[in-house]
């Protein structure tokens, strides 16, 4: 049994290594991808892992104005404690980020897609 769970281990920490390494921007978003809370990507915002979806502010971000903690669209008084760390993105979650990025070049008349954040951004 215990060698099992080392080799458990073992994957979920090369998976983990494999995504944490800077978490550059992905060339490409998918839903066959994990990504940890505040993975970046330029004009679509920070992965929150717990809601499987990006947002203008970093995951637990504290507004020192405030006092308050940003975490999946919303603000409370206490970060949000959740063991999902990395998750899969959602498809809708997917389409919008492919579609609000900036850093990348899209060809065409524009050459990107600008930093707009439509109405189905979660900002």
């Amino acid at each position: 049994m215990k060698r099992s769970a080392k080799i458990k281990l073992v994957l979920i920490s090369g998976l983990s290594s494999a995504v944490l390494s800077g978490c550059e921007p992905p060339p490409a978003v998918s839903t066959q991808n994990f990504y940890t809370n505040n993975c970046y990507v330029p004009g679509a915002g920070y992965y929150h892992a717990p809601f499987r979806q990006w947002y203008i502010l970093p995951y637990n971000y504290l507004d020192p104005r405030t006092g308050l903690y940003f975490f999946g669209g919303k603000w409370g008084q206490q970060p949000l404690a959740s063991i999902t760390n990395i998750s899969a993105p959602t498809y809708e979650a997917v389409q919008l980020v492919e579609s609000t990025r900036t850093d990348i070049s899209r060809g065409g008349f524009g050459g990107y897609g600008g930093g707009y954040y439509g109405s189905g951004f979660h900002a």
